[in-house]
This record gives C-alpha cells, sequence and structure tokens, in this order.
C-alpha cells in the first residue's frame, strides 16, 4: 500500500528522445572530421563503406527472414546500414548540402522507426499500470476485509474475556456472602464453586 514514489529525473526522460538525433550527428560529425583527415574523394575509402553498408543490409535481411527472425539483430543491422551509407557519402563529399541532407533524412528515419517502439512501450506501460492497479484495489480489499474478520475476532475474544472476568468475579461474590453452603446448592443440582476458588477466598 505504501509504495515509494519515484521521479525520474529529467535526463532520463529526455535522453531516449535525443538518442536518434545524436545518433545521426556523432555519425555525421565523425564522417566529417573523416572528411577533413582525406577521405574526400578517396575512393578505396568510399569502396570500403559500400562493402561495409552492404553487409550490413544484407545482415540485417538474413535476420528478419523465417519464423525464428530476430527484429532487433535486424534493426540493429539496418541501422547501421544506414550509418555506414551515411558516414561513407558525408566523408567522401567535398561540401556539406549533401551530408546534411543525408542527415535530416537519416534522423527523420530514425524518429519514424523508433516512434513505433515509443507507442508499443507506452502501451505496455499503461497496461501494466492498469494492471498493477487492479491488483492494488483487489489486495487492499482483501487487506480491509481481513481487518475488519481480525477486528471481530479480537472483540470476541474481549467480550469473552469479560464474560469469563464478570463470571469469575460473580462465583467470588457468591463465595463471600454469608449462608453460603456449596452442599446444599449442590444437592439442589446447581453448579459447585470450584474448591480452588473457594480456598482462595
Amino acid at each position: 500500500m505504501n509504495e515509494q514514489i519515484i521521479a525520474r529525473h529529467w535526463l532520463a526522460i529526455i535522453a531516449p528522445k535525443a538518442a536518434p538525433a545524436i545518433a545521426t550527428s556523432t555519425v555525421l560529425i565523425l564522417a566529417r572530421i573523416w572528411n577533413a583527415n582525406g577521405a574526400e574523394h578517396s575512393l578505396g575509402n568510399a569502396v570500403l563503406m559500400t562493402v561495409l553498408s552492404l553487409g550490413a543490409a544484407a545482415a540485417g535481411a538474413c535476420a528478419s527472414l523465417g519464423r525464428s527472425g530476430d527484429g532487433v539483430l535486424a534493426g540493429t543491422a539496418f541501422a547501421a546500414c544506414g550509418g555506414l551509407a551515411l558516414a561513407g557519402v558525408a566523408g567522401y563529399a567535398d561540401g556539406l548540402s549533401l551530408p546534411l541532407l543525408l542527415w535530416v533524412l537519416a534522423t527523420a528515419v530514425a524518429y519514424g522507426l523508433a516512434a513505433r517502439y515509443w507507442r508499443t512501450d507506452r502501451r505496455e506501460r499503461v497496461a501494466y499500470e492498469r494492471h498493477v492497479s487492479d491488483r492494488r484495489e483487489e489486495r487492499a480489499h482483501i487487506e480491509r476485509v481481513e481487518t475488519l474478520r481480525a477486528t471481530t475476532q479480537i472483540e470476541v475474544a474481549r467480550s469473552g474475556a469479560a464474560y469469563a472476568e464478570q463470571l469469575a468475579s460473580a462465583l467470588v461474590t457468591r463465595a463471600t456472602l454469608p449462608g453460603f453452603d456449596p452442599a446444599a446448592l449442590a444437592a439442589a443440582g446447581l453448579p459447585e464453586l470450584p474448591s480452588s476458588t473457594a480456598k482462595e477466598h
């Protein structure tokens, strides 16, 4: 019932939303650094990035085939393919217009794919919170019923103890009355006072 409320830090909230832009921006920046260090118009570097990009695309296609296809692995491979293609073009090109255009397209595609997973995650989180809320209400109801039952048992025990105390008090009072004769009561069929109570008083 008294669960701790954990407030998420604002960085933890916005970090997943900024991840696609950070990833594509990092690839663009590294590719432009590579461009400044000799990759501009380098045919060998362009061929290398093309081969790596096609290899990542082929790995993604193989990972997504068949019933045992792994969607996470395929998505990672296709993301690597796009990143390598962006890096290859941004490293080979001499101007900034084409790399920036590809960066915008890659960022838009990344956000489009991420939005689908965010919706699924939000749907699952809402369903989980609803399930937890239902379970919490059910447990609270059971707890209330058990509390009422325990309270009733305690009250019954208290009333029984009070009755026993009053009965003992009545027996003690009866034994102290003048002219009390336990044998006459027993002969009349009335309950006899216990000997322990008679000895005590």
